[in-house]
This record gives structure tokens, sequence and C-alpha cells, in this order.
């Protein structure tokens, strides 16, 4: 991915997650924008949101329906050609990172094969 790319999705990741902090509230649940992926063209944005302690279905269809208002303040704080349309995604790699961490515990309680003895050479 070129330079401009990624600081343009660093920038927008930046502004949505204010935009989110400042117009949204969600109970019951710690909401982050985790990552955001524009396509070459600049037209369109993945963004992922990471969701703790709530429903993420909920979020994403709260997200999903303001889309508009979150576009429009956006294209206010940035100066782009066009603003890109938004596209939510849930990011799960908090969840992902647990269960690998728990895997990797499992297997380091697997027993384990005797060091091999080397023969010594008289």
């Amino acid at each position: 991915m070129s330079q401009r790319l990624e600081r343009i999705n660093e920038l927008l990741r930046r502004e949505i997650s204010g935009v989110v902090q400042r117009e949204f509230e969600f109970t019951n649940a710690l909401v982050t924008i985790s990552a955001a992926e524009i396509t070459q063209d600049l037209r369109e944005a993945k963004i992922f949101v990471s969701v703790l302690g709530g429903h993420s279905c909920r979020v994403l269809e709260q997200l999903e329906q303001k889309r508009g208002l979150i576009q429009s303040r956006i294209a206010k704080r940035i100066t782009m050609r066009c603003t890109p349309i938004l596209m939510f995604r849930i990011d799960d790699s908090a969840s992902r990172g647990v269960e690998m961490v728990n895997l990797l515990d499992e297997v380091d309680k697997i027993p384990k094969a005797p060091p091999a003895e080397e023969e010594e050479e008289d």
C-alpha cells in the first residue's frame, strides 16, 4: 500500500473516531474505530469497528443508519475531491487474539518429549 493511502487511512480512522465519540452514545458497549481501508480510487472505505461489552450487531446497525451524518461530518473536516462511501465492518481481531493465546497455553500444557541425549565419543 502506498504511503499516501496509509496517511489517508489514518486520517479517516482518526476523524471518524472523533465523530463517533462526539455524536453517538452506545449503551453498555465500548466502541472504537480500529482501522480504515480506502480503495485505490478513494471512493469507498471499509471502517473496522471494535465493540467490547455489547451487541456488535446493534452498534453496526446504528452506524449504518447514520452513515450519511458521519460522511457529512468527515467531508467538512477533510479536504478531498469526494468523500468516500463508508462501509462499516466488525473488527474481531481482539477476540481472535484471545483465542490464539488460549490455544498457545493449551499447547504449552501438552507433555513434551525428553531431550535426545547425544552419544559421547570415546
